[in-house]
């Protein structure tokens, strides 16, 4: 018998909270039982931990259990080696999680054990006899589900009303709703207003004024709830309910024709289509949301607006409050075009490919067009800063479009856990203020001044000939030999091939420090492009 002791650990679970609060409840049962199996292995050298692992109300239909989430991070550090549970649907009643649970298990060589059904995630047979006995457990719970799904679907389309905190306007009695004379009132002014003042937003802060501060999401959702003309609903389809309207049927109608009004004008803003939607942040880091208002002469303006704005939290606000749209996203459009035309900003995502693939992308990007789905997909986040813009792109996506262009291919959408590296750019805007300084819109790019430097931009060149030249398989001393200079040299100007693309692309386009020269470049020699813009613009 070996000496190493067994370190176990019971977990307990019960689907409600009834009971408890007794003395003795089912978890303690349960722990007890389990107790009782770990002493009877004693000669195992099996050892009880002090720590209780209690989940009272939770469901085992998922692995959302705080007692079980501590559980299975101590078996990833180490500190169990069985867990010991009553029986198996206790542990989960999913399959699905049940091959998470035992994958975890079987990475930190831990193991499971139910004391009434006797069985060891350790062995195949176990494993097999464990997967059948959920399959039941998993059945037994759909069909349980399914039973009460009917009961509420035959409940409801006798108008039954079946639970549920009661909209605004009722209270709940005996299992029932009733009108509440006060807040009935208050509903039907909020129908009424709604039809004069055409507005949600408008809505609120009337509402506001009289004292009642009731959200804009909710305000939608009364205004669309035909129990207050006395009908339930299920799954998309409305029955006659018991309980008593609230809200006259033409009140009603008038109501959801003001609302069809104003959907069929916003139908082609939808905020779901904007390029940068849930996308864009402010320079103090609020999200910018997509919005619109109508002026005077019924033209429609498109703008994204601060969160700050839009909860009214003027101390959050930063320099940028509110944006046109499309102004911005037509800048995008135009940013991704000169963007996948710039050898030197793609070279670093496409060093990898062969030479003769970098080639024939560079042709096919000659006369590619990118849309704005995949713009979209190619953005991690856009952060508008009073005098730039900074956009923040996923590197592996962009691989993955360049390899989708050179197949002749979609592109796919790449999973969040394979986007591990993102690559940011900045590019200068002039920004004007309109009216009383609450609409800021992008304008034209600003070319800084510029300073080239025909020296630097010709050794530049060189090392990217030379760099060509290495990839087509020369050597540094025949690249010496034929253009008649020390190998030296050659090695020291080959370095300047791998500068960050920011420093190759202010140097010719002029606008580098005044202080650069060929022996500051020479001298960087940081792999990391952050470390060597830090160097370059010190």
């Amino acid at each position: 018998m070996s000496d190493k002791k067994i370190c176990c650990a019971i977990y307990t679970r019960k689907s409600t909270e009834d009971g408890l609060e007794q003395e003795f409840n089912s978890l303690q049962a349960q722990r007890e039982a389990c107790e009782s199996y770990i002493k009877s292995q004693k000669h195992e050298n099996w050892q009880l931990l002090p720590n209780e692992y209690d989940d009272g109300g939770y469901s085992g239909g998922n692995i959302e259990r705080p007692a079980l989430k501590r559980l299975l991070q101590d078996v990833q550090n180490g500190l169990v080696d069985i867990i010991v549970v009553y029986k198996i649907d206790r542990l989960t009643r999913s399959l699905m999680d049940f091959s998470k649970i035992v994958e975890v298990l079987d990475k930190h060589n831990a193991s499971f054990v139910s004391i009434t059904q006797h069985f060891n995630t350790t062995t195949s047979m176990g494993r097999l006899t464990l997967n059948m006995l959920l399959s039941f457990a998993q059945f037994e719970r759909e069909v349980t589900g399914e039973r009460i799904r009917d009961k509420i679907s035959a409940s409801k389309k006798k108008g039954m009303w079946m639970g549920g905190k009661p909209p605004l306007g009722y209270y709940r009695k005996d299992k029932k709703i009733y009108p509440d004379e006060e807040k009935a009132k208050l509903v039907t002014s909020i129908f009424q207003k709604y039809v004069v003042l055409k507005s949600t937003t408008l809505l609120k802060d009337w509402l506001a004024e009289q004292g009642h501060n009731i959200s804009v999401g909710h305000l939608n959702c009364i205004l669309r709830n035909k129990a207050y003309i006395g009908l339930v609903g299920h799954k998309g389809t409305w029955y006659q309910g018991e309980h008593q309207d609230i809200i006259p049927t033409e009140l009603f109608e008038q109501v959801q024709n003001v609302m069809a009004d104003n959907r069929i004008n916003r139908q082609h803003y939808d905020p779901k289509k904007s390029l940068l939607s849930g996308k864009l942040y402010d320079d103090k880091g609020n999200a910018m949301s997509p919005s619109w208002s109508t002026g005077c002469s019924g033209k429609t303006y498109r703008y994204y607006v601060s969160q700050a704005i839009i909860r009214k939290e003027p101390s959050k606000l930063g320099k940028i409050g509110k944006v046109s749209l499309p102004q911005l996203e037509n800048f995008i459009d135009s940013w991704f075009e000169r963007f996948l035309h710039d050898k030197t900003k793609l070279y670093q995502y496409i060093q990898r490919f062969e030479v003769s693939k970098q080639k024939k992308l560079f042709k096919l990007l000659f006369s590619y067009t990118i849309t704005r789905d995949k713009e979209k997909v190619l953005i991690k986040h856009i952060k508008l800063k009073p005098n730039e813009v900074e956009i923040t792109l996923h590197a592996e996506q962009i691989v993955e479009l360049f390899n989708a262009i050179y197949e002749n291919r979609e592109m796919r959408q790449l999973k969040t856990e394979e986007l591990k590296t993102e690559n940011a750019y900045t590019e200068p805007y002039h920004i004007s203020t309109i009216a009383n300084g609450e609409k800021i819109i992008v304008g034209q790019f600003i070319e800084p001044k510029k300073r080239p430097n025909a020296e630097l931009i010709k050794i530049l060149n060189q090392a990217y000939t030379w760099h060509q030249d290495i990839l087509d398989g020369k050597t540094t001393q025949e690249i010496a030999n034929r253009d008649k200079v020390c190998v030296q040299y050659v090695r020291r100007i080959l370095n300047l091939s791998f500068l960050s693309p920011k420093i190759v692309r202010a140097i010719l386009n002029g606008t580098q420090p005044a202080d650069c020269t060929l022996k500051k470049l020479l001298s960087i020699k940081f792999s990391n492009w952050q470390e060597q813009e830090q160097i370059f613009y010190k």
